[in-house]
Order: C-alpha cells, then structure tokens, then sequence
C-alpha cells in the first residue's frame, strides 16, 4: 500500500468515527429519561431540559466554533471538539444534578465545534471527494443517532449498566475516533497564515441568509416532526407501538436521502431543481398526513423521510458549494447551524403552545406545510450557481 493510499484510508476512516460521534452523546439521552428522573428525583420538565440545553449549546456556540477552527486549524480544532465531547460525557454520570446538565452542555459545546468545522475541513482538504465526505457524514450522524436510541435502554437494563454506564459506553467510540484523528493534528496556523485569507461577513450577504432560512427550515420541520409525530398519529387512532415505529421507519428510510443527495448536487451547475422536487415530496407527504388510513400513512412518511434526510445534506453541501474561501466555508457553516438550531429549538415549541390553544393536531399538518412552502422560497435562490 503506498504511503498516499494509507494516508487517504486513515483520513476516511477517521472522517467516519467523527460522524458517528456527532449525535450518539444526544439521542442516547431521551429514551433514558425515565431512568434519569426517577434516579435523580428530577422533573418532567427539568429532564426534558437536557435536550433543549444541547441545542441551546449548539446554537451559542456555532457562532464561536469558525474562530476557533481559525486559531487551531481545524484539524486539531475537530480533535479539540471530540475531546470536549468525552469530557461531558463521562462528566455527566459521575455525580447528581448539577454534574449531569454541566455535562451536557459540554458535549453540546464540543459537539457543535466539530460539527460546524467538518464541511470547511472537507473542502480545505479533499475538495474532489466533497459530495462523498458530506455523504458519510450525514450518514453517519443519522444512523448512529437511531442506533443510540434504540440500544441505550438495552444496555441500560439488559447489560446491567444502569443509565449512567449506557450513557458513558459511547466514550469508546470517542477515544476511538480522537485516535484515528491524530494524523489530522497539522501544526497550528501562525498569525500569517491565519491573516492570508481572513473569510467574508457572511451575516451581511443575502445568499448567506438564504442559505440559513433554508436549513432552518428543514430543521424546524425535523425537529417537529420528532417531538409531535407519534402523539398525532396515536390521536389518529394508531396504537403507541406503532406510532413510535413509525417514527423509527421515517428515521431510517431518511437514510436513502442522506446519502445520496450530495453525490447528486456536487454533479449539478445549480441544485435548485433538486431543492423544489424535495419540497414538492414534503408538500405531498405532508398533505397525506390528514388521511388516517395506514397504507397513505407509510406512503406519506416515506416521501417524508427521503426528503428529511435528503434535506440535512443538502443544507451541508450548499455551505461548501455557496462559499470560495475556506474561512468564509466555516463562518457560514457556523451561522447555518447556529440559526438552525434557534428555530429547531422554537419549532416544537410554538407548536405545543399553539395545540394547547387551538386543540387540533391537523394545525401540526398545516405548520409543516408552512414550512416547506419556506423551505422552497429559500431553497430555489440558495441553490444558484453563486458563491459569497
């Protein structure tokens, strides 16, 4: 094997446990919940403040994640980010109250650092694999995210390791990932280097926010759909069982969308073609969800899914597309994710509110609706062959 080839293999293989890291620390936490409550003598409220508190954390600290990639480079600074990640992770099962959400606003912040230096680190480093790299880590990102959920119970009961060894098991593969990392580690940029190419504002530029209201909206609509899908679905008269399977199929045919959407842009001259069939399968999936028969329900989640997962890529590779130097590459890339992460929080919320009011989940229809309608009129002009 030459010495290129090896160097290629270790750089993928690390790109992959950076990937399955990038979420496994969050979607392990819900299904523990009542574990964690009953354990901690928390509430409800105070137990389901743990997610909100990692978004609350990415949202905050995307804006500071693009210095930080400036100042270290952004090899170390992905490597600095994982680390952090571990550090909250063992932090938050050592202790009771205080040491759980210290801990995971920490691997919050850690995460959020290596999530919005990734695409500017593909685009600095293997330009000409871009469409694959964002392939692999949307993928993984989305399939670890639903195997955490699904084995953290398990491991919790069936292994006897109790809420707090389930949640500090993935720590394993943290360290593995900051290990096949280390030949990332270049040497810190000097004061020069950093000062060459300085990177554009992007707050000041009508594409940028184009490109953020988009990703916002497809993270208002994932988001959403997570927290309200299965209570509207059991409304409907599907039983708690299959509501929740359900989820999970929409989860994991979102998949398909996730993996092979960037490969498809990166072909293109313009990707607003693509943007508007997505948003014409929202539209049509969506619109299904008013029946309750369940064959239209498979086959409205299933548009749903593809375009869910179609959707994260794309708002990945766009960052990349829509930018020319690799500073403004992560300066967007932080403001994308920070405003992404503001509406995924407000989204579930605003809905919960207006339901308490209104009382009729078909509003949860006519809301995603709304947002896909927002997700096309950004999409369209996001995705001409533009950059910053």
């Amino acid at each position: 094997m030459t010495p290129a080839r090896k160097t290629q293999i270790l750089l993928i293989l690390g790109i992959i446990f950076i990937s399955i890291n990038l979420r496994t620390s969050i979607a392990s936490v819900g299904p523990l919940i009542p574990f964690i409550r009953e354990d901690l003598g928390i509430s409800n409220g105070l137990a389901g403040f743990l997610t909100t508190l990692s978004l609350i954390t990415f949202a905050i600290f995307s804006l500071f994640a693009p210095g930080i990639g400036k100042y270290l480079g952004l090899g170390r600074a992905i490597f600095l980010g994982i680390l952090i990640v571990l550090f909250g992770v063992i932090i938050r099962v050592l202790g009771g109250v205080n040491l759980l959400f210290f801990g995971t606003a920490l691997t919050g912040i850690g995460i959020v650092i290596a999530n919005v230096l990734m695409i500017p680190f593909f685009k600095a480093k293997i330009p000409h694999k871009l469409g694959l790299m964002t392939a692999i880590l949307s993928t993984g990102m989305s399939l670890f995210a639903a195997i955490a959920s699904g084995i953290s119970v398990p491991l919790a009961l069936d292994w006897n390791l109790g809420w707090r060894g389930s949640l500090a098991s993935w720590g394993i593969l943290m360290g593995l990932a900051l290990l096949c990392w280390i030949p990332q580690l270049e040497p810190k940029p000097t004061a020069a280097q950093r000062s060459i190419f300085p990177g554009k504002n992007v707050w000041k530029s009508r594409l940028a926010w184009q490109v953020t209201l988009f990703m916002g909206a497809q993270s208002v609509m994932y988001f959403t759909m997570v927290t309200w899908l299965p209570d509207m679905l059991i409304f409907k008269g599907m039983s708690p069982t299959h509501a929740g399977l359900a989820l999970s199929y929409m989860q994991m045919i979102s998949l398909i969308g996730t993996f092979f959407a960037p490969e498809l842009l990166m072909r293109l001259k313009q990707q607003s073609w693509v943007i508007s069939g997505v948003a014409m399968g929202y539209l049509i999936g969506f619109s299904l969800l008013f029946f309750t028969q369940s064959l239209v329900i498979f086959a409205a989640l299933t548009l749903i899914g593809i375009g869910s997962g179609a959707s994260l890529s794309i708002a990945y590779t766009l960052i990349s597309l829509r930018t020319a130097e690799d500073q403004t590459t992560a300066r967007l890339s932080g403001m994308v994710q920070s405003a992404g992460y503001v509406l995924a929080a407000l989204g579930p919320l605003l809905f919960g509110i207006s339901l308490d009011f209104i009382g009729n989940w078909d509003l949860l229809i006519w809301f995603l609706l709304l947002m896909s309608v927002q997700f096309l009129f950004f999409g369209i002009p996001a995705g001409k062959d533009r950059k910053i």
